[in-house]
């Protein structure tokens, strides 16, 4: 483990072996501990904790939200000495990874968006979208119960428990591996900042990627119910260089559902 001090004298923490290009990843939740990173597939990876999360320090909420986290990413790109990045940004880590590359495309090498969010760039995903995925899994044996909380949610009934009882529907295999990533921690108050109001301006990200001349790697699970792949295909249009690749079988967390798969993968990046 590594440490720095950010520009507001936050000690983050950050873990993996320091290449000399390292690939930077940024955890989803949002506000999700790292540690839930720690099985990729992948070499020469740095995995960074965002403020309150995992070993990095506490924080004032207000710095939690997700584009005044892009400082934190400038300063561990100062910490490790290099002009560029390789990012690699999963679900909402996707979200601080393009607010990065918005702001600093100078600083940004190739990135990797993995099952991200698409609500730093405007894209609605529909609940017809999201039902017409989950339908395709009724053959599983955990649907019937999956698929009664999903309803609920669509009907409105928001609650901890529907949210809880969908959580099959994240994987591609609902087996112990996808279990274990049920275990690592997350900031709550954390995760209610990184969205607040100001956090966003999807007009002027989606203007800003017009611009950003890098390639792009867009990975979508065939069954990810947070980004299905015509949405994910949106997604990949707004980038001048980006390739979409969509992982048969794989949901949210592509990397767990097919390690081979996902790592021949990213190593053809654009």
């Amino acid at each position: 483990m590594g440490t720095f001090s950010t520009y507001d004298g936050t000690k983050l923490a950050y873990h993996g072996p320091s290449g000399p290009d390292p690939l930077i990843c940024l955890p989803g939740g949002p506000m999700q501990a790292s540690s839930y990173l720690a099985g990729l597939p992948l070499g020469d990876v740095l995995r960074l904790d965002l403020r309150g999360t995992g070993d990095s320090e506490e924080a004032p909420k207000e710095t939690y939200r997700a584009d005044r986290q892009v400082d934190d990413v400038e300063a561990f790109r100062q910490h490790l000495g290099l002009d560029k990045l390789r990012l690699l940004g999963h679900s909402a880590g996707g979200t601080l990874a393009i607010l990065y590359a918005a702001r600093f495309p100078q600083h940004v090498k190739e990135i990797v968006l993995v099952a991200p969010s698409p609500r730093v760039v405007g894209i609605d995903v529909t609940d017809e979208d999201r039902r017409e995925v989950a339908l395709r899994r009724s053959g599983e044996p955990w649907y019937p119960e999956a698929i009664k909380a999903f309803e609920e949610i669509w009907a409105g009934n928001m609650t901890p428990e529907a949210f809880k009882r969908i959580g099959p529907f994240w994987y591609g295999r609902y087996d112990d591996a996808a279990r274990e990533l049920e275990d690592h921690p997350t900031n709550d108050e954390g995760a209610r900042e990184f969205y607040a109001e100001g956090a966003l301006d999807p007009d002027v990200t989606r203007a800003a990627l017009e611009t950003l001349d890098v390639p792009a790697l867009l990975i979508a699970g065939e069954v990810d119910v947070a980004l299905p792949p015509k949405r994910a295909q949106e997604y990949a249009d707004l980038f001048p260089r980006a390739r979409l690749v969509v992982q048969p079988g794989a949901g949210h967390f592509p990397w767990v559902d097919d390690p081979e798969a996902f790592a021949a993968t990213v190593q053809r990046i654009p």
